[in-house]
């Protein structure tokens, strides 16, 4: 059953532009130039197998010049029972802040805000960026404290797209450093491959995202894949979430197989688990031409007049129905006014797979 949220919104006009003149002014809400930002998603299970997803919110460019912005509350996913229930419950995600108490990330690592933002410049050039301290934890493996549970660290990890025209897409993916859980117990710096090459881990203790009858700790193990997006399709995204005719993508894709064993060291089972931080797109129609930069800055966007916060809503349900991919999930709430951002998405995870899925 699918539980409706009402969203309220305001919608304060442009200071000096009439209704007719800021219509005018708006890029085409369908077929315009367009961004989007996103800090974290993630979909359990493979294609074929029983399974969900959970998207934070997504922000997309306004029809004007301006930027939306995530909220600085964001600071975890999951970030309420709701989304805990949702994604698992073992799992979880850290998106740069921390009290002191709560440091999940390894020493050195200061405690900041995230930067994640889709913008329309005064050009009307469409571009996007996320940036943070990623830490992917894993509560099942019941450490003293926070920092004991991590198994992936993305420190200074930003990404970022500009679609200044259909013949100059630019797209990039950076971390300052990687750490990993080691063998022996502690995070260790590794060394991130450039280009699609990817990183790839094999038997690392991470267990699966949630419970799972007979699961033993000591015996479950999972390999890991971290690599740059490269593709639109690679996202996790909502329906909403639209490539153009000319596309430029980037965010850190990684692909868990978790290997589900018992204390006698039997397979139960594999998970599949999907996280993309920090995606990001940016796209132009054909023909698309910027306007002429205004002068000293005038290119900057700033906050857009449109209220940047809007209430969560949950879809629940079995798994959705997918593209090729499994990229995609239905989004029940439609744009805001050409969209500050889209309300999360929740869908109830199955925790069986399919028999004979792989």
């Amino acid at each position: 059953m699918t539980r409706a949220v009402a969203v309220t919104a305001v919608v304060f006009p442009l200071a000096g532009v009439g209704v007719a003149g800021a219509q005018s002014q708006a890029v085409d809400e369908k077929t315009g130039p367009v961004s989007f930002a996103n800090i974290a998603s993630v979909r359990i299970g493979a294609e074929g197998q029983r399974g969900g997803a959970l998207i934070t919110e997504t922000q997309r460019s306004p029809l004007l010049p301006g930027q939306s912005k995530l909220g600085a509350d964001r600071v975890s996913v999951p970030k309420d029972d709701g989304e805990r229930a949702t994604f698992g419950g073992h799992y979880q995600i850290d998106l740069g802040r921390y009290s002191a108490s709560q440091n999940p990330y390894p020493p050195g690592v200061p405690s900041r805000d995230h930067n994640v933002f889709a913008a329309l410049q005064a050009t009307t050039v469409p571009t996007a960026v996320a940036e943070t301290n990623y830490a992917l934890r894993d509560t099942w493996q019941g450490g003293a404290k926070p920092a004991d549970n991590t198994v992936l660290v993305l420190e200074g990890a930003k990404t970022s797209v500009d679609c200044t025209g259909p013949a100059k897409l630019s797209s990039a993916s950076s971390v300052t450093r990687l750490w990993v859980r080691q063998a022996g117990g502690g995070l260790g710096i590794v060394p991130m491959p450039g280009g699609n090459a990817g990183l790839q881990l094999a038997n690392l203790r991470l267990g699966p995202p949630g419970d799972i009858t007979n699961a033993d700790r000591a015996t479950t193990v999972s390999d890991l894949k971290l690599t740059r997006v490269a593709v639109f399709d690679q996202l996790i995204r909502q329906d909403g979430w639209r490539s153009g005719d000319f596309t430029a993508v980037a965010g850190w894709r990684i692909e868990i197989t978790t290997h589900v064993k018992d204390a006698q060291g039997a397979a139960l089972q594999d998970v599949r688990t999907t996280i993309v931080l920090g995606g990001v797109s940016c796209s132009v129609p054909k023909g698309f031409v910027a306007k002429a930069a205004g002068p000293a800055g005038g290119a900057t966007a700033t906050q857009a007049p449109v209220p940047t916060q809007v209430p969560a809503g949950y879809l629940g349900a079995a798994a959705p129905a997918t593209d090729s991919d499994g990229s995609r999930v239905p989004l029940g709430l439609g744009l805001l006014f050409g969209g500050v951002f889209f309300a999360a998405v929740a869908l109830l995870l199955g925790r069986r797979r399919k028999t004979g899925s792989g």
